[in-house]
């Protein structure tokens, strides 16, 4: 009896041993398990860290080297997907702050960004470019945005929110959508729709 409870003892005690080692391993490691960037401070300031509520002023940094092994090819890990409904979220909440703008709905796909909203603006132009500029400030640049004040056409906008881009007849959709939209009178860089040759003709 005595044997056995010798013999747990010292399986206990060298797993504790074990954990220990293994911990402190990880502390001492220069590459931890963080993609290819590299730790040099307690407070993994060149890590990518996940937001945290209150740190909206904190700076963003991180370091980047081709890869802490030689001849590792990180390449594959270096492609990261956006929040889409997370973005229409923001772009919907800045297009909220432009004066005479008081109902907006924000879709974004794999490559545009189509925005219905509400206004009692005297001047629609100036308000159309100000939404479009809000959308600017979010997406990258290859972005198209598209932007309305037909409200006719949110019902529209919201069909599409739980598609993706693998979704049947999405992209053939959303381009009727984006024609709709532009019947309102500003294209996808928020200015009024150039008139055509016979136009100016006449």
């Amino acid at each position: 009896m005595k044997k056995t409870v010798m013999f747990i003892g010292l399986c206990g005690i060298a797993a504790l041993t074990g954990c220990q080692g293994a911990n402190d391993t990880a502390r001492n490691d220069i590459y931890p398990e963080s993609g290819n960037t590299i730790n040099v401070n307690d407070q993994r300031a060149d890590i990518y860290n996940q937001p945290k509520a209150n740190y909206s002023e904190d700076f963003g940094y991180v370091r980047h080297q081709k890869s802490p092994v030689q001849g590792e090819n990180l390449s594959n890990q270096h492609y990261a997907s956006i929040n889409r409904e997370k973005v229409a979220d923001i772009i919907g909440k800045y297009c909220t702050e432009v004066p005479h703008v008081d109902d907006v709905s924000t879709l974004v796909t794999d490559q545009e960004v189509l925005i219905v909203y509400d206004t009692d603006t005297e001047n629609p132009q100036a308000t159309a470019e100000q939404v479009q500029k809000m959308a600017e400030s979010v997406v990258p640049s290859w972005f198209n945005i598209y932007t309305s004040d037909d409200t006719h056409l949110r019902d529209y906008v919201e069909s599409y929110a739980t598609m993706d881009s693998d979704s049947t007849s999405t992209h053939s959709g959303i381009e009727k959508l984006i024609n709709e939209m532009e019947k309102s009178g500003y294209n996808n860089s928020g200015k009024p729709e150039e008139p055509t040759s016979n136009e100016n003709n006449m």
